[in-house]
């Protein structure tokens, strides 16, 4: 697994926002990686219904970003003392989710991570739309979804697989974000597709043969990858149902502090305009969760 360096992650100055900040300096300095911190400013004149004299959106504009940069330099210098990492500090205007994404491809970031909640979500979410949905839809690289007050080393992880191209790295991510963490790598089958083929008339036996050859299947799978991994505080488990409930349901029984999976699953198809399993666990899952994305390579293909 490639080197996670840089890290970025963006701040408001809001209290969920600090969380992620926290969460991503940890990191960075387990993986001895460079942190940049990023601050957009929202002008003005894009919030919906605002109507100003365009010389007082400038003043506006500029006072933010000056007080966004003080704030910024202020916070830059406590990460780097406090855990003795490399912090960039950087400051934009626009539009918050499209500065995230278009800044941390320009320094080809390898993380980014973002507060579950910032100081503006409850009116632009009704509004535009979720800035956290926006940029994991959108970014090139994982994105970590920061959701825990806590900040302490992760405990327990989930590292979901579906067995596509994005879940296969999540066993890797998990042990080197949580190289301490005891670790379930779990499947679901989706019972979904049962009630499909039942739609189509394909008789009840026909339907729990394939159930029980996918059952049995990831079973083999998960134990041959166990096996490869050699880690006796991995475990795995696979279950049957809708895999965003069992995910949430198994993240709170545990509990984990974190959930990794692919931000695609094996079907490409817009998922993040459609629904998806990683958008409603990443919605309702009560712990940080980590977004895969395909490598370069692997969307090449």
């Amino acid at each position: 697994m490639p080197a996670i360096t840089p890290i970025v992650v963006t701040t408001d100055f809001s209290a969920a926002a600090n969380h992620a900040v926290q969460r991503a300096a940890r990191i960075a300095a387990q993986c001895q990686a460079e942190l940049c911190v990023l601050h957009v400013v929202h002008p003005l004149d894009l919030y919906p219904g605002v109507e100003l004299p365009s010389g007082f959106l400038m003043q506006q504009e500029q006072a933010l970003e000056v007080q966004g940069k003080t704030q910024l330099e202020a916070l830059a210098a406590s990460l780097h003392e406090r855990f003795n990492i490399a912090v960039t500090a950087a400051t934009r205007i626009g539009r918050v989710h499209t500065e995230i994404v278009d800044y941390a491809a320009h320094i080809n970031a390898a993380l980014l991570v973002l507060g579950a909640r910032g100081e503006h979500n409850a009116l632009m979410n009704l509004l535009l739309g979720s800035t956290i949905t926006r940029v994991a839809r959108l970014a090139a690289c994982p994105v970590l979804i920061v959701r825990n007050p806590d900040t302490t080393p992760y405990q327990q992880v989930i590292a979901a697989l579906d067995f596509s191209a994005a879940s296969r790295d999540a066993p890797a991510w998990a042990r080197t974000l949580a190289p301490d963490a005891r670790i379930e790598i779990m499947h679901v089958y989706d019972s979904a597709q049962d009630v499909r083929m039942r739609r189509i008339g394909v008789t009840e036996d026909w339907i729990l043969s394939q159930r029980e050859q996918a059952l049995s299947a990831a079973e083999l799978q998960l134990g041959a990858l166990l096996t490869a991994l050699g880690d006796e505080r991995i475990t795995r488990k696979v279950l049957t149902g809708y895999p965003p409930t069992e995910l949430c349901t198994r993240q709170a029984a545990l509990p984990a502090d974190l959930i990794v999976l692919g931000r695609h699953g094996k079907h490409r198809v817009k998922e993040w305009l459609l629904g998806s399993v990683s958008k409603n666990v990443a919605q309702a899952a009560s712990c940080d969760v980590l977004l895969l994305d395909l490598q370069p390579e692997q969307r090449a293909q």
